[in-house]
Parts: C-alpha cells; sequence; structure tokens
C-alpha cells in the first residue's frame, strides 16, 4: 500500500520511525522491538537511511523488508541521495522494490566533507523527481517547521516546498519539534502557499539526559520554557525525567490530534517501552 493513501483514508495517521543497529548482532533485539511496536498498529513504520555492508551494520532495506512482509505493516524507507550518483540511486530503486517496499521519504542527506553533495541529486526534490521517473513508488518528504537550518528564512524553506510538491511528494514528515506554535505557523505559511500536502508532526519523548544535548544540536529545534523547565527539574532523576518527557510528548501529540493534524510520527529511538508509553497516552483520540 502506498502510505499517500492511509492520509485520505484517516483523519490522523500514526505512525513510529525506528533506525538501523551498528551492528548486525542487535538484528534480534531490534526486530524484537518492532514486534512489540507492531501491537500498537501503527498505519506505518519508518526506518532510517543505513547503508548496512562494510561498516558492519544492517541495511534500511532488510528492516524495510521484515517490517513490510513479516510485519504486514507498511513500510517507508529512507533514502539520501548525498555523494550518490544516478547508478547508485537506481540500484536502491532496484533492491527496494525487490523487497516488496514501496514507500520512500527522499532527503538529500547531512553535508559532509568526505562526501560531497550529488551534482545529478543536488536537492531532496532532484532524488523525488528520479524516483517519481522510476515509477513504482510513493514519494514522501521532510519539511522543518522551524525552517531548514541552511535556509535564509521560514518563508524561503516553504517556499522551496513547492519544488517537492511539483515531484509528487506526499506525504511531508517533520522535523522534530518542541513547540506546537512553531508547527502551526508553518503549516499556515504552507497552506497561504498553496503547498496541500498533508503533513505529519515529528515528535520525539525527551526520556533521558543524554538525548537533550545531541538531540538540540542535530535537529536545530528550539527549546520553549516549559520544555526546560521540565528538564531543569528532572535532569538528575532518571526515573523522573523519563516520566516528564513521556507526559510532555503526549501533551504536545493531543494538542496536535485536536487542533486537527494530518499525521502524528513518532521518533521512538528503537525503544518499544517509549513508543508504548505514548500510544497509551493518545490512542482515545487515535
Amino acid at each position: 500500500m502506498f502510505i499517500s493513501h492511509l492520509y485520505k483514508q484517516k483523519e490522523c495517521v500514526f505512525s513510529i520511525e525506528v533506525f538501523p543497529p551498528k551492528q548486525v548482532t542487535s538484528a534480534q533485539k531490534l526486530y524484537a522491538s518492532l514486534s512489540e511496536m507492531a501491537k500498537l498498529h501503527p498505519d506505518f513504520i519508518s526506518v532510517t537511511y543505513g547503508a548496512g555492508g562494510s561498516n558492519g551494520g544492517m541495511s534500511t532495506c532488510e528492516i524495510a523488508e521484515h517490517i513490510q512482509n513479516t510485519l504486514q505493516i507498511p513500510a517507508l524507507a529512507h533514502l539520501t541521495c548525498a555523494g550518490a550518483d544516478a547508478q547508485v540511486i537506481k540500484s536502491r530503486l532496484q533492491e527496494l522494490h525487490q523487497a516488496g517496499v514501496h514507500n520512500i521519504l527522499a532527503l538529500r542527506g547531512d553535508a559532509n566533507p568526505e562526501r560531497p553533495f550529488s551534482k545529478e541529486f543536488p536537492h531532496a526534490s532532484d532524488l523525488a523527481n528520479e524516483i517519481f521517473r522510476h515509477g513504482g513508488f510513493c514519494v514522501a518528504g521532510a519539511c522543518y517547521p522551524e525552517g531548514h537550518p541552511e535556509a535564509a528564512s521560514l518563508a524561503e524553506d516553504v517556499e522551496n516546498l513547492k519544488f517537492k510538491q511539483q515531484a509528487q511528494v506526499n506525504p511531508l514528515i517533520t522535523q522534530l519539534f518542541f513547540d506546537n506554535m512553531h508547527f502551526y505557523r508553518f503549516l499556515n505559511l504552507m497552506r497561504k502557499k498553496g503547498i496541500d500536502i498533508p503533513v505529519s508532526a515529528g515528535i520525539m519523548p525527551i526520556v533521558n539526559s543524554r538525548q537533550i544535548e545531541r538531540t538540540v544540536k542535530l535537529s536545530s529545534a528550539s527549546l520553549p520554557a516549559k520544555f526546560t523547565k521540565m528538564i531543569s527539574r528532572w535532569q538528575d532523576d532518571e526515573q523522573g525525567l523519563f516520566e516528564a518527557g513521556i507526559e510532555y510528548a503526549v501533551e504536545q501529540i493531543r494538542d496536535l490530534i485536536e487542533s486537527g493534524t494530518d499525521g502524528i510520527h513518532l521518533y521512538a529511538m528503537n525503544n518499544p517501552t517509549v513508543a508504548k508509553k505514548v500510544y497509551d497516552g493518545i490512542q482515545d483520540l487515535l
């Protein structure tokens, strides 16, 4: 099933994101976690990009294939084009197609001095166009409620989303954020520009102190006073922070669903306990 169809069938699509472990020896642990997450009946599960192979890790494709064919849940495979040429992309698409995975999240990928951006696919929209030309896939895209870090302004970033709309991208999934007002402002700007693609709001529960600095650094998400107050209060209490982080995410998601958000995309960090606790707090609205 193309996940784009889900947004026509449901008022709010619920999805979960996982990532490939760095070691193949962790495969069974991930598959056990996925089995637990499957009990929550997510509408789809996405898998972040990992090539596997020489680095000893698991590939996105093998995990997505397990989700799609063993768990019988639509899988959304991330695909990046940074440093990739047309042949590499063609090979990845063939691999996913043969695995029965027909949903792809098209991403440019992070800047890396050792891996220059592709001349053939300088932007995610270029990759999306290539996937659409190949055929047989639903292409999702990323968006940034507070603007892409490389964009001159939020308005410019929203304007650039028109290229993804032209490339038949559907749906969009946001970078994580901690203040819903940023999301509502972003969505309002999108709609005013005539961009009507369904948007899933990306939410990550912060449940331990190790996540805080790394998550903020990678996402560039701003921190509202309510969030920083929570962290300050519980940062030295591991169990207290876990519970407070879940509660914060649940409150955030409930507000989003009640406001008519198209979908919720939960960054669960491969943790089925986090996924279940959040789901238990929102299932009455789903």
